[in-house]
C-alpha cells in the first residue's frame, strides 16, 4: 500500500504556510499553499482550509467547506501553531488559580524584584496570569547548605521528619499539610468557577508529595485541568517553576479547546490511538511542533511547550537542510518576517536550548530552542528622533500594516525596501485594498518618504551650503540603521557563547530576510548565505522533516566523580527506557528511536549550570565521558576552568527521539562540489528595474527564480524572486542556484557593505550618526563580553557587575554598556581627572588603575581599569572597564561594612596607579596595594581574595585592549578624523536632547525657580536649587545648605551626584538617547566642600554608593515634580560568619549579600508599583528555594507589605516583608534608610510608610522578643533567632478624591522571544 498524503503547516501571525505531499516524499512533488490566518468571510480555520485545498489537489475531487474531510487518505498531519503565544499575548487563556505554600502567595508578582525597563519611573510590571492564589498550611526544606565550610551532609534516616528528595538531598518536614484544610481551600475555588489550578510548593523539585496530594484532592473535587510544577519542569527555581505551572494552566485548557474544534473537521481520528484503532474510519497521525524543535503527539501537545511552536519549525527547517555533517560549518539562522526577526544558532550536528525564556513578560522553565527575536521585521516602524534615524522596536504589525498595505499605515522597513525597488509588487501577492485584489501601493511609501524628508531637511539644514538630503537617501539610511540594529544582537548571541560569527554561514528565511541577508552577513564577517528553495515556508517544510521528541528530566545534587558515575548513568538508563517505551506507543519500531543524554553539570559555588550532552566515543582521546565534555565547554563559553573544584549535577535529562526525517539525498557541500556553474544569459531576465544601491539607483536585472537552472551564476546587482519571496544580490556579491537552495557568497571587492568612501568632517550626516550611535555601543558591549570571559569572580562572570566604556581624548564618556545608573556619569569623572594628572607622561602599553572616590570612584569594590590609545604619539581615546571585586580587605569581609568611619576600614583606596607600564602587568605592586597596604590600619586585613583580583584586573586589561582593536578597525574603515569628528558629535546629539528637555521645564513651571529638600535618616538635608537658562538651555544644580561631612558611611563621593543627575535626566527625557558626556555639559553642578555631597579624602564612604544616592535622585525628582518618591532605600542585608577578627585564626565560613525591593512611587498617569527596585539600582533577589540550598536559612515570608504605599488619586507602590530564620549562628547587617523619614508624597498623595527592621530574639529564659535594629546595625543572632525587613512603599500622587488619569502604555517588544539573548541583557540590567 502506497504512504498517503503528508501534510505540514505554520499557522504564523500574518500567514499560514502548508507543504504538502502526496506520499511520494520527493522534493519535486510538494504543493506550496500560503493563505490569511484569519480571514473570517471566507473560512473559520486556516490549517482546516489548507489541508481542504491540498487534498483537492492530490484527489482531483472537489471537497466542500464545512465537509469533514477524510483521515484514510492521510498519512499525517504536523502543524506548528500560534495558539499558545497569542492566548499569552491577548492574556485570553483560561481563568485559574495558584496553589502555593504559606508565606509566598506574591512570588510570581514580587518575581525577582528587578525592573524591566531600567529608565521608567512608570514601572510596568507584565500581569500575573492567575486570578487567585490559596495557600496551604505546609512546609519542607534543604537539612544541609551548599555553603557548609565541611560539606556536611545529613543521612535521613537519622530523623523521622526526614527523608530523601529525588535529587538525593535530606529534605526535612516542618508542616504537614491538612488534608481537611486543603480539601476546604480548594471546594472555594471550584465555588468561585475555577477549574484550572496550578500548583507549585517550596522544594516541590526533590519532595513532590505533597503537590501530589493537592492534585489528588482536586481530581476529586472535579477540577479539570491540574498543572504540578514537580511533574512539568522538576527543576530548582521557585518562582520560574510556579510561572511555568501557571503558564500551563492557563493555556492547555486553550489549546485542548482549538484541538477538539480543529479535530471536528475530520471524519476519522487524530493521533497515534486513532491510527492503532482497529474499528471504523482509519484515522490518521497528527503531530504539533514543540517548542524544542521536537513534535509530540496531538493528544499530550500542552501550553507549556507550545510557545515557540511555530519558530521552532523554522529552526528544524534550516538546521537539517543548510547544515552539512560532513564539514560542520555552524549556521546562523535570520527569520525576519511581517512582524519579527528571530536569530538562532545550529552547530555540532545539535539543537541548542535554553531552560529559561520570557515571552509576553512570562518567564517560562521549559526546554526551548534558544530563538531570540532582535527586531520587528519587515513591519519596523521608522522615526527620526532627537536627530538620529531610529528603526522600531514599535512595529505596525498586521494590521494597519506597513503603509504601503492600503489600510493607512505608517512608514516601515517593508516601505523602505519598497520605495528603493528592493521589492517588487508583481511578485507580492496583490491582497490588498478594499476587495484584497490589489497591490502593494508604491505611491502610499514615496508620499510619507517625501514628507518625512522635508521634516529632516528642515532640522539639517539650517545654515547656508547645507546639503539637503534626497528621500532615497533617507530611505536607504533606515535601511542601513535597520541592518545596523539586528546586527548588533546576533553578535552578542553568538559571541556571549564564544563563538565568532565569521565562521558562520547566514541561512536566511521569513518573507523579508531576502532583502536584507547581504548587508547583516557583510557585517558580520560572513562570506556565505543560504537560502532555502522553501525560505518563505520553511517553518512548515521544518515540521515536515522534524522527528518526534519525548524529554524526561529529573533533579540531581551528585557530585560527579567516579563514586558516583555508576549511580548517574543508571538514572540516565531508567530515564531511557522511560522515553522509549512512550514512543513505542506512538508507533515507533526500537530501531528509529535514538537518544541524546544530558547532565546539567556546574563548579561547586558557581550558578551557571551548562546542560552537557554525552560525548560520542571518539569525541574525545579517552573514553567517552561527561567530566571532560564539561571542561571543554566550560572553557569554550567562559574562557576558563577551575580544576580544583568540584563539580555538581543538578540534573539528570534524556531526550527520545523518534526518527522520521532520513538526511537529505546530497547536502548543500555536495551539491556546491558537483555544481557545474554557467553564467545566466540576459535571455532569462524577467524585467530590469532602477533599485537604490549604495551611491544611487543602478539598472537591475530581475530573474524569476522557477527560470534559473540549477548551476546558473549570475552577479550583482541583482534580484531573483518568486510569488513568496525576494532576494537582493547587492554589487560585489554573487549568487548560485544549486537543486535545494539559492547560495550567495560575498566577494572581496564587495561594496555593499556599509564601508563609507566620503570623509566629510564639516557636516553631521544624520544617518553616519545614527549608525556610529551603533558601532560604540556595540564596542562598549563587546568590551563587557572580553571582560566577563576572561574573568573569573562570580560578580563579573554572573552578575555581570561591570561596566565598560569608550571615552574621546579628553576623557568625555562616548559610549557605555550596560548601563548602570551609578556608574554613568561617574566614569568620565574618573577617566578625565586620570587623563589631566597623566598628561603627557603615558607610553603605548601603559595602563592604569584607581578606585579612590576623591578620584572619580563610587565605592572601593569598583575598580577602574582605563587603557590610552594612541595616533601616532598622540593619544586619541580612552578605554575603561570597571568592575566589583568582591573583596578588597578591610574590616569586614565583602569590603561593604555597615559601621565604617574612615575609609581605610572599606578596604584598598588606590588614587591613581600604573597597572601596566609598556606592556609589562606589575604584580608586586599591585599586591602591595591590595594586599600589604590595607592590613596596616588597626583591625583591617588586605584583601581576602587577592588570586581573583589578580584575576579579574587581567581580565580588566585584556577587555581594554579589545575595545582599543575594535576602534582602530573603525578607524580603519572610516579613517581617524571620520571616528573623532562623531565621537564628539554624538556628544553633541545627547547634549541637544537635554537642551530640549531644559527649555521644556522651564516653560511647564513658567521660569519658576526649582527647589526641593529631603533628609537623611540621622537629619542631614539635601538641598537643591535648579535655574534653567531657558535661551541656551542650561541648568544650574545647586546643592548649597545640604549636611556637612558625617562621621559614618553615608558620605557620597562627587561622582555619585554627577550618575544621579544624568539617570533623572535621561527618565525625564523618556526616550532611548545616546548616555554619554553630552548630558551633563548643559548642566552646572555646584556640590558644598566638606558637605557629604563631597567628603574629604579620607571618609568612609560604602553607604553613600547604594543610600545616599537614592535620596540625590529623589530630590532631584522632587525639584522637577515628576513623581512621588520611591522606597529610597537599598535595604542592604548581610549575613555570615568566619574570617579573621582582631587578629586571631582564619576561620572558614561564609558570607552572603542582598538588596530588598519596595515600593515605587505614583505619577501623575501613573500608579506605583509594589515589590520592586527602583533608581539607582536594580538587583535581582536570590530564588527562595535557591537561598535555602546554599544557606542556613528558611525563608518564612517573602509578600507584599499590604498598605505601605502612600495613599493618592495614584496610589504608591507596596513594600515588601521578608522575613529570615537563621538554623545556625550568624552575623547578620543591615544598612538601610527611609526608617525615620517617609518617603514623599506629591500633588496632594499621601507619604508612604517607612520601613522597619525588627529581630525575633530567643531570651535563656526562653521567653521570645522583638526587638527594633533601627535602620543600621548588626547583630549577632543564634540558631531560632530571625530578622524580618518591612521595606517602605512609594508616595500616592494626587489627592485620594482627585480624578485618575492613568495612560496605559503597550510596551513594543512584549511578542519578542526572549531566549539566551534577552536573559543575559536582563541579567546584565539587575545589578
Amino acid at each position: 500500500m502506497s504512504k498517503g498524503i503528508r501534510i505540514a503547516i505554520d499557522r504564523g501571525g500574518t500567514f499560514t504556510d502548508c507543504v504538502g505531499n502526496p506520499g511520494t516524499g520527493k522534493l519535486e512533488d510538494d504543493v506550496l499553499i500560503k493563505l490569511l490566518s484569519v480571514d473570517p468571510s471566507n473560512y473559520d480555520d486556516a490549517p482546516l482550509e489548507g489541508i481542504r485545498r491540498l487534498m483537492e489537489k492530490f484527489t482531483g475531487k472537489s471537497i466542500r467547506r464545512g465537509e469533514p474531510l477524510d483521515t484514510s487518505e492521510i498519512e499525517s498531519i504536523r502543524m506548528g501553531t500560534t495558539v499558545a503565544t497569542n492566548a499569552l499575548l491577548e492574556r485570553k487563556g483560561e481563568k485559574c488559580a495558584l496553589v502555593t505554600t504559606k508565606g509566598f502567595k506574591d512570588c510570581l508578582i514580587i518575581g525577582n524584584q528587578s525592573r524591566p525597563k531600567i529608565f521608567d519611573l512608570a514601572i510596568r510590571r507584565p500581569e500575573v496570569l492567575y486570578q487567585s492564589v490559596l495557600e496551604v498550611s505546609e512546609r519542607v526544606t534543604l537539612e544541609d547548605y551548599a555553603e557548609h565550610p565541611d560539606r556536611a551532609t545529613t543521612d535521613p534516616s537519622s530523623d523521622p521528619d526526614l527523608v530523601r528528595g529525588l535529587s538525593g538531598e535530606a529534605v526535612r518536614i516542618l508542616t504537614r499539610p491538612k488534608e481537611s484544610e486543603i480539601q476546604k481551600g480548594l471546594k472555594t475555588l471550584y465555588d468561585e468557577g475555577f477549574r484550572s489550578i496550578a500548583v507549585c510548593l517550596m522544594h516541590s523539585y526533590t519532595f513532590p508529595d505533597h503537590e501530589k496530594l493537592v492534585g489528588k484532592i482536586a481530581e476529586e473535587i472535579g477540577f479539570t485541568h491540574i498543572s504540578l510544577s514537580s511533574q512539568l519542569m522538576p527543576m530548582i527555581k521557585l518562582v520560574p517553576r510556579a510561572t511555568s505551572a501557571t503558564a500551563d494552566a492557563y493555556l492547555t485548557p486553550e489549546i485542548r479547546r482549538y484541538i477538539e474544534g480543529f479535530s471536528k473537521g475530520f471524519s476519522g481520528g487524530l493521533g497515534s490511538e486513532s491510527v492503532a484503532k482497529e474499528v471504523g474510519s482509519k484515522g490518521a497521525r497528527c503531530e504539533f511542533m514543540q517548542s524544542d524543535g521536537g513534535l509530540v503527539d496531538v493528544s499530550s501537545f500542552s501550553g507549556l511547550r507550545a510557545i515557540l511552536s511555530g519558530p521552532a519549525g523554522g529552526v528544524v527547517g534550516y538546521a537539517l537542510t543548510s547544515y552539512d555533517p560532513e564539514t560542520k560549518v555552524p549556521v546562523i539562522g535570520f527569520d525576519m518576517g511581517g512582524t519579527s526577526t528571530d536569530v538562532s544558532r545550529y552547530g555540532s550536528g545539535r539543537y541548542e536550548h535554553v531552560f529559561e525564556t520570557t515571552t509576553a513578560g512570562v518567564t517560562i522553565q521549559s526546554p526551548q530552542l534558544d530563538i531570540n527575536t532582535v527586531a520587528a521585521g519587515g513591519g519596523s516602524r521608522l522615526f527620526w528622533k532627537n536627530g538620529l534615524f531610529v528603526v522600531g522596536p514599535e512595529s505596525a504589525g498586521a494590521h494597519p500594516g506597513p503603509a504601503c498595505y492600503r489600510k493607512g499605515g505608517p512608514l516601515t522597513v517593508t516601505d523602505a525596501n519598497l520605495f528603493l525597488g528592493r521589492l517588487l509588487p508583481e511578485f507580492f501577492p496583490a491582497i490588498f485594498g478594499k476587495n484584497e485584489n490589489e497591490a502593494l501601493d508604491e505611491d502610499a511609501s514615496k508620499r510619507l518618504f517625501e514628507e518625512l524628508t522635508e521634516e529632516i531637511n528642515k532640522e539639517i539644514c539650517v545654515k547656508e551650503g547645507d546639503k539637503p538630503m534626497t528621500a532615497e537617501e533617507v530611505a536607504y539610511g533606515f535601511i542601513k540603521i535597520a541592518n545596523e540594529s539586528m546586527t548588533r544582537p546576533i553578535r552578542s548571541l553568538t559571541e556571549a557563547k564564544g563563538y565568532d560569527t565569521s565562521k558562520h554561514r547566514l541561512a536566511t528565511f521569513g518573507g523579508a530576510g531576502g532583502q536584507h541577508a547581504v548587508a547583516i552577513a557583510a557585517s558580520l564577517g560572513i562570506k556565505q548565505i543560504l537560502i532555502h528553495k522553501y525560505s518563505s515556508v520553511l517553518s512548515a517544510y521544518g515540521m515536515a522533516l522534524a522527528d518526534v521528541v519525548h524529554e524526561v528530566q529529573e533533579p540531581c545534587s551528585a557530585v560527579f566523580n567516579d563514586s558516583e558515575k555508576t549511580g548517574l548513568l543508571e538514572r540516565l538508563k531508567e530515564l531511557k527506557n522511560k522515553a522509549t517505551n512512550v514512543l513505542k506507543e506512538q508507533g515507533f519500531n526500537e530501531g528509529d528511536i535514538v537518544h541524546e543524554e544530558y547532565l546539567n553539570m556546574r563548579y561547586r559555588g558557581t550558578e551557571s549550570a551548562l546542560m552537557i550532552v554525552k560525548p560520542e566515543d571518539g569525541e574525545f582521546d579517552q573514553n567517552a565521558d561527561f567530566g571532560n565534555a564539561f571542561v571543554k565547554q566550560h572553557e569554550q563559553e567562559f574562557g576558563f576552568t577551575l580544576p580544583n573544584r568540584d563539580v555538581i549535577v543538578d540534573d539528570v535529562r534524556v531526550r527520545g527521539i523518534g526518527k522520521s526525517f532520513r538526511g537529505m539525498d546530497k547536502t548543500v557541500d555536495t551539491q556546491l562540489k558537483e555544481a557545474k556553474l554557467v553564467s545566466v544569459d540576459e535571455s532569462k531576465r524577467h524585467s530590469v528595474k532602477n533599485v537604490y544601491f549604495e551611491g544611487g539607483r543602478r539598472e537591475t536585472p530581475i530573474y524569476q527564480l522557477g527560470d534559473l537552472d540549477v548551476g546558473s551564476k549570475l552577479k550583482g546587482p541583482a534580484i531573483l524572486a518568486d510569488g513568496t519571496q525576494t532576494i537582493v544580490v547587492t554589487p560585489g556579491a554573487t549568487a548560485l542556484v544549486i537543486q535545494t537552495h539559492v547560495v550567495i557568497n560575498i566577494g572581496d571587492d564587495d561594496d555593499a557593505n556599509g564601508s563609507v568612501q566620503k570623509t566629510n568632517t564639516k557636516d553631521v550626516d544624520p544617518v553616519l550618526l545614527s549608525i556610529f550611535a551603533h558601532r560604540f555601543m556595540a564596542i562598549a558591549e563587546q568590551m563587557g563580553r572580553a571582560l566577563q570571559k576572561t574573568s573569573v569572580s562570580t560578580n563579573v562572570k554572573e552578575r555581570l557587575d561591570y561596566s565598560c566604556a569608550l571615552f574621546d581624548s579628553e576623557g568625555g564618556l562616548v559610549a557605555n554598556a550596560p548601563h548602570l545608573p551609578v556608574h554613568l556619569g561617574s566614569m568620565s569623572t574618573c577617566v578625565r581627572t586620570q587623563a589631566a594628572i597623566w598628561k603627557g607622561k603615558l607610553k603605548r602599553g601603559d595602563v592604569l588603575v584607581s578606585n579612590h572616590p576623591e578620584f572619580g570612584g563610587t565605592h572601593l569594590p569598583d575598580i577602574t581599569v582605563i587603557t590610552p590609545a594612541f595616533g601616532g604619539d598622540k593619544i586619541i581615546f580612552y578605554v575603561a572597564s570597571r568592575a566589583h571585586h568582591a573583596d578588597i580587605g578591610g574590616i569586614l569581609p565583602g569590603s561593604m561594612p555597615p559601621h565604617s568611619r574612615e575609609l581605610y576600614q572599606e578596604g584598598a583606596a588606590i588614587k591613581t596607579e600604573k597597572l601596566v607600564s609598556q606592556g609589562h602587568f606589575d604584580e608586586k605592586r599591585i599586591t602591595e596595594l591590595l594586599l600589604t597596604e590595607p592590613a596596616q590600619y588597626p583591625g583591617c586585613s588586605g584583601t581576602r581574595c587577592l588570586a581573583d583580583n589578580i584575576n579579574d584586573l587581567k581580565a580588566q586589561v585584556a577587555a581594554n585592549q579589545k575595545g582599543i582593536n575594535l576602534i582602530s578597525t573603525l578607524i580603519e574603515d572610516y579613517g581617524e578624523d571620520v571616528v573623532q569628528f562623531y565621537m564628539v558629535s554624538i556628544q553633541k546629539n545627547a547634549e541637544q536632547s537635554v537642551r530640549n528637555l531644559l527649555r521644556n521645564v522651564h516653560k511647564r513651571f513658567e521660569g519658576k525657580e526649582l527647589r526641593a529638600k529631603d533628609y537623611m535618616d540621622d537629619g542631614s538635608p539635601i538641598c537643591l536649587k535648579v535655574e534653567i537658562d531657558p535661551e541656551n538651555g542650561e541648568a544650574e544644580f545647586d546643592f548649597e545648605g545640604t549636611g556637612p561631612e558625617m562621621y559614618g558611611n553615608m558620605n557620597a563621593p562627587e561622582a555619585v551626584t554627577y550618575s544621579a543627575i544624568i539617570y533623572c535626566l535621561r527618565c525625564l527625557i523618556s526616550e532611548d538617547i545616546p548616555l554619554n558626556q553630552g548630558c551633563l555639559k548643559p548642566i552646572h553642578v555646584k556640590i558644598p566642600k566638606n558637605s557629604f555631597l563631597s567628603p574629604s579624602d579620607g571618609a568612609a564612604v560604602v553607604g553613600g554608593n547604594v543610600l545616599t544616592s537614592q535620596r540625590i535622585t529623589d530630590v532631584v525628582l522632587k525639584a522637577f515634580q515628576a513623581c512621588a518618591a520611591s522606597q529610597g532605600d537599598c535595604n542592604n542585608l548581610t549575613f555570615g560568619y568566619g574570617g579573621s577578627q582582631d587578629g586571631g585564626d582564619h576561620v572558614k565560613g561564609f558570607g552572603y549579600y542582598e538588596t530588598i525591593a519596595g515600593g515605587s512611587g505614583a505619577g501623575p498617569n501613573w500608579d506605583g508599583t509594589s515589590g520592586v527596585h527602583t533608581h539607582m539600582t536594580n538587583t535581582r533577589i536570590t530564588d527562595a528555594e535557591v537561598f535555602e540550598r546554599r544557606y542556613p536559612v528558611l525563608l518564612r515570608e517573602f509578600s507584599i507589605r499590604k498598605g505601605s504605599g502612600g495613599k493618592g488619586a495614584h496610589p504608591g507602590g507596596d513594600g515588601v516583608v521578608r522575613d529570615i530564620e537563621f538554623r545556625t549562628p550568624v552575623q547578620v547587617s543591615i544598612l538601610s534608610e527611609r526608617r525615620v523619614y517617609h518617603p514623599y508624597g506629591m500633588a496632594g498623595g499621601e507619604d508612604a510608610e517607612c520601613g522597619q527592621n525588627l529581630w525575633i530574639r530567643k531570651l535563656p529564659t526562653g521567653e521570645i522578643r522583638t526587638i527594633n535594629l533601627g535602620g543600621k546595625n548588626t547583630a549577632a543572632m543564634k540558631a531560632g533567632e530571625r530578622i524580618i525587613i518591612n521595606t517602605p512603599g512609594g508616595g500616592g500622587y494626587g489627592r485620594v478624591d482627585a480624578e485618575r488619569a492613568v495612560t496605559e502604555e503597550k510596551d513594543p517588544k512584549l511578542a519578542w522571544r526572549g531566549g539566551s539573548l534577552a536573559s543575559r541583557m536582563a541579567t546584565q540590567e539587575t545589578n
